[in-house]
């Protein structure tokens, strides 16, 4: 049947992102090898617990400039971009 693309999706496809990603790629290493878990702490009194607006997690926004530097992406708009686009692997 022809369809126009003109058209909304209609329909859903469910993706896993660990099937997307090769077994051997960097940030599974990575993410094996190096837990992140330590910048919760070390970030926690930076953070006011009872005011202001929910902050992004600090270990994913580490892991952003982490996969920038491992990857040569100087800008962090192209960071965002890049990890959005190609899903970069996501911890």
């Amino acid at each position: 049947m022809l369809r126009s693309n003109k058209e909304k999706q209609n329909e859903l496809e469910f993706v896993c992102i660990e099937e997307l990603v090769p077994e051997d790629h960097l940030l599974r290493k990575v993410d094996k090898h190096i837990d992140f878990s330590f910048i919760t702490d070390k970030v926690r009194p930076l953070y006011c617990e009872n005011n202001g607006r929910p902050s992004i997690d600090p270990v994913v926004l580490f892991k952003m400039m982490f996969i920038g530097y491992l990857f040569g992406i100087r800008s962090e708009r192209q960071l965002e971009k890049e990890i959005r686009v190609n899903v970069a692997y996501r911890w």
